[in-house]
């Protein structure tokens, strides 16, 4: 059940070339069995041309037949096979594709989690094309896409954090079971609605009485047999027709007295209920596992009530649905009123709903953190060097060592450490030019906050934290829908900021950029006390050097850092690594000349 040995590099390549001579052995099986049904139809043939003239007796006709029957049952389940490896070769090429930094629009982006006014989603590009999301999340189901979407948006308690720590270590080898649940279906996100599920189970069950439960199956019984003495009479006993009247107007007048109710009842389950055998099976490949860890354990313990498994309830309720669907068979349509075939589905699943409703969003639920949780673990293992953060009680603190940003390929990438805490260092001011790192910086610091506090690994040497409520000021825009000017967006989110629970990360791009200089430099050093005066820690990049002296007239709670760059051969170059105090050359100009502009 573990990867077993070499990088994960290593281990999806030597997965994807083995996969690939199952599949071909899988197809060279199923062409020789659509041939073998070619030659069972020509022996078919010859033998009923034989039957014909008299040469051979009318059984011999079954031995081709059977066997062409057992050869398509046959078939079948080699294309079924067939397909499951298809599906996991795509899910171990999706993981290669990640391992070297080619998954970018290939995955889920999460876009339908983004909100306009979370204190920083948008900022540091959670969800998207090229996002921490897309590359990050693995979940099958809208459940477990929502759970890992939840978790990147806000910060778990740390004993929260800590229970997910071990979950993962244990999940982070089983790349044999995040295989199975990959391979399970096509698209299991357009399957199962978790949230129409769950509120239809939620809702107050009614069950039809047990004697109108008895009355359907007697009278349906009844209609049954009294169908089979009209048609054994070739219609003309008739007291075979007189029993099938009088079944029919009792059930008719049965019928009429539930109608309302079993119409309501086919109505609400028709679109909550619809491809439940994936669940079934996602649940029975999680209740195939034994953990270990006091989190996997209780997951697995919720999915699992009374001694009978959660897969073998949900199939239950998915064969009664395919019941209920069967009644739009050509057949079912003439015999079925007079079974009561649809009552009977409807009081059947209305009993299921009664007996096992309740479970149901606890299912879900279990079922949403395991993938969330999975998701995590696969992102861990495949970045070994990549190590679960530390976090620290009590006051604020963030020290992280060199850090670089996850979404920036590891060639490119440059690391930088920052520590910054109540009881030292409390914000950076980081200056620099334009195109040196500033940004970057700021985006860096907050994804690996937002990777600890959902309990993932960091890109990081090392990466010490308290739980921190995180704000960040860095994409903000004008809104023609809201009538907000881009300053207007910006002085919202920096109220939005203010007003987050103690302790607090801020990360602030050119502070009021907005407006002009001297304000700029009242506002900010305004700002700036009254962060520290909430006990807040932070970074704020600036190109006004006002604000490097306000940082200097708060020293030393406040320091200066920065970016800088240099002129070669009229090329700028980067280096990207930040150093102590201000900066002390822009590259404005030059930037303006590099691209043709005479100034």
């Amino acid at each position: 059940m573990t990867a077993g040995p070499g990088s994960p590099h290593e281990v999806y390549s030597s997965r994807i070339a083995a996969r690939r001579l199952e599949f071909e052995v899988l197809e060279k099986r199923g062409a020789r069995a659509g041939r073998w049904r070619l030659v069972m139809l020509a022996t078919a043939a010859l033998i009923g041309w034989g039957i014909v003239q008299g040469y051979l007796p009318t059984w011999v006709l079954a031995l081709p037949i059977g066997a062409f029957i057992a050869l398509v049952a046959w078939q079948s389940k080699v294309d079924r096979l067939a397909e499951r490896i298809r599906r996991a070769i795509g899910f171990h090429e999706r993981g290669l594709a990640r391992v070297e930094n080619r998954w970018q629009g290939s995955g889920e982006t999460g876009e339908r989690f983004l909100d306009p006014h979370h204190p920083y989603a948008a900022d540091l590009d959670l969800f998207g094309r090229a996002s921490l999301f897309e590359l990050v999340s693995t979940a099958r189901t809208h459940g477990g896409e929502a759970r890992l979407a939840a978790w990147l948006k806000s910060a778990a308690d740390i004993t929260e954090l800590r229970s997910r720590h071990e979950a993962i270590r244990e999940l982070q080898p089983m790349i044999d079971l995040r295989e199975e649940i990959a391979v399970l279906g096509e698209d299991i996100r357009t399957g199962v609605n978790a949230d129409q599920l769950g509120r239809w189970a939620s809702a107050t069950p009614a069950p039809f009485p047990a004697w109108q439960r008895l009355a359907a199956l007697v009278l349906s019984i009844l209609a049954a047999l009294a169908l089979l003495w009209v048609f054994g009479t070739g219609f003309m006993d008739p007291g075979a027709r007189r029993a099938l009247i009088i079944t029919g107007l009792i059930e008719a007048a049965l019928f009429f007295t539930i109608r309302d109710r079993v119409l309501a009842t086919v109505a609400a389950v028709n679109e909550p209920a619809r491809d439940l055998d994936i669940l079934a099976d996602l649940l029975a490949t999680l209740e195939a596992r034994g953990f270990t860890s006091a989190r996997l354990a209780a997951l697995r313990a919720a999915i699992d009530v009374e001694g009978r498994p959660a897969s073998r309830r949900i199939a239950r309720l998915r064969r009664l649905m395919e019941i209920l669907d069967s009644r739009d068979n050509l057949v079912l349509r003439v015999i079925g009123p007079l079974l009561l075939w649809t009552p009977q589905a409807a009081m059947a699943i209305e009993a299921w709903r009664a007996a096992n409703g309740r479970l149901i969003p606890g299912w879900l639920d279990a079922v949403s953190d395991l993938e969330a949780l999975s998701a995590l673990a696969n992102y861990a293992w495949e970045h070994p060097s990549d190590p679960l953060p530390q976090f620290e009680e009590g006051a604020s603190v963030f020290d992280g060592e060199e850090m670089v940003h996850p979404l920036i390929p590891p060639e490119r990438a440059v690391p930088n450490t920052v520590r910054i805490s109540a009881a030292h260092t409390r914000v950076f001011v980081v200056s620099g030019s334009n195109m040196s790192g500033k940004s970057t910086l700021l985006r860096t610091v907050g994804v690996n906050t937002v990777l600890a506090l959902a309990g993932a690994p960091v890109r990081a040497k090392r990466l010490s934290l308290s739980r921190l409520a995180l704000g960040a000021s860095i994409r903000t825009v004008d809104s023609l829908e809201e009538g907000q000017s881009r300053f207007m967006a910006e002085i919202l989110r920096l109220k939005q900021i203010l007003e987050l629970p103690t302790p607090a990360l801020f990360l602030l791009d050119e502070l009021l950029h907005g407006t002009n200089s001297h304000d700029r430099a009242i506002g900010s050093e305004g700002l700036l006390r009254a962060l520290l005066d909430r006990g807040f820690i932070g970074l704020v990049t600036t190109h006004d050097l006002s604000l490097a002296r306000v940082a200097a007239e708060l020293a030393p709670a406040a320091e200066n850092v920065h970016f800088e760059d240099r002129l070669e051969n009229g090329l700028l170059r980067f280096d990207y690594k930040m150093r102590p105090g201000v900066v002390e050359r822009s590259n404005a100009l030059d930037l303006m000349r590099a691209v043709g502009l005479e100034v």
